[in-house]
């Protein structure tokens, strides 16, 4: 039988591709998207434009903090999966408009998780980040330490997150799966992202701005290794276990909820001059850099533990930096006619 999800985000960078795969695979996907203009809506109506262009894809615009919304989507579609992912992204952000991470974050991650509780579905799949790890020195990040050293409000809020889904998990007996995701990056991306903006900054031969004196590191991952950790831990939900004891090592599942949390990452951190040069080498064009200090909020390194996948899914990404970026270039060559 053809199975129903419903994204929240659809119009985002990672909602978009995630909704075009499950199309792909013959899902009817329900997408729901705010059209916020945090950055340009025009990108965002283009991807829910090229979704719309399957009959299995039902667009609604909306606010998840609004009441009623996705309780009545639920109702309505009654989808088999929820992937979760509309929220206030950005840390940087966070500090200047904490209140709208509240609102979408926190009041909408409550009605979706409302919703859940009402409306059952067979999996409940979450955003969370790699910002939630804050200032853990400890790595690479796996998901059984300790996160309570959130360096953003951000962060903060997806923290609140993963707490708010752990408390649904055990009282009603939802499986919900956190996934962690680490500087996502590829064609139709987001403006406010170091690719995004450095690219167009070194096509106008305008400088960028290049943090901590560029000794930082990511463990960038390409979207398409994203959508299909996503796509795979879908038809991996947890279940709650009947003893601690059978808990693997190294598994976050909890002892009293259907409840994990799984990194979706490369598993090797990239240094950002490295990242830079690669940029540079795909636009075959040498970038103005101004070196600054570090920024609030910021982290100076991330790097992902990523072996939780690969045991629940048999896959681990493994795009190459020099791989993603090029082929991001070619689409913001293309879409932007430069």
């Amino acid at each position: 039988m053809t199975r129903t999800a419903l994204v929240t985000g659809s119009a985002g960078f990672i909602g978009y591709h995630v909704a075009a795969r499950l199309l792909a695979d013959g899902f009817k996907v329900v997408g729901l998207d705010g059209m916020t203009d945090y950055y340009d809506v025009t990108l965002k109506q283009r991807r829910h434009q090229m979704l719309s262009q399957s009959s299995n894809f039902t667009p609604i615009e909306g606010l998840l903090e609004t009441d009623g919304l996705v309780m009545d989507i639920m109702s309505e579609h009654k989808p088999d999966v929820v992937v979760h992912l509309a929220a206030q992204a950005g840390v940087r952000w966070s500090i200047e408009n904490p209140r709208a991470y509240v609102d979408a974050n926190l009041i909408g991650a409550f009605n979706v998780l409302e919703a859940v509780r009402a409306h059952p579905c067979s999996h409940l799949l979450m955003a969370s980040t790699s910002s939630i790890y804050g200032a853990n020195t400890v790595m690479p990040y796996e998901e059984t330490h300790k996160v309570d050293t959130q360096m953003s409000f951000y962060a903060a809020t997806k923290k609140a997150n993963e707490a708010m889904a752990h408390s649904y998990s055990h009282l009603y007996d939802l499986p919900i799966t956190m996934f962690r995701f680490f500087t996502v990056y590829g064609p139709w991306g987001r403006p406010d992202m170091a690719l995004f903006k450095f690219t167009k900054a070194t096509l106008s031969g305008t400088a960028i701005d290049v943090y901590n004196h560029g000794d930082m590191s990511r463990d960038f991952t390409y979207i398409d290794d994203l959508v299909e950790g996503i796509r795979l831990l879908i038809d991996t939900p947890p279940v709650r276990p009947d003893d601690a004891n059978d808990i693997e090592d190294g598994d976050s599942l909890s002892e009293v909820a259907a409840w994990r949390a799984v990194n979706i990452g490369n598993g090797e951190p990239v240094q950002l001059m490295a990242f830079i040069e690669a940029i540079e080498a795909a636009l075959d064009q040498e970038a103005t850099k101004n070196f600054m200090d570090m920024q609030p909020g910021d982290v100076p390194a991330t790097w992902a533990q990523a072996d939780l996948l690969k045991r629940l899914t048999g896959y681990q990404p493994k795009t190459d930096v020099r791989t993603g970026v090029a082929r991001f270039v070619e689409w913001y060559r293309d879409y932007y006619q430069v």
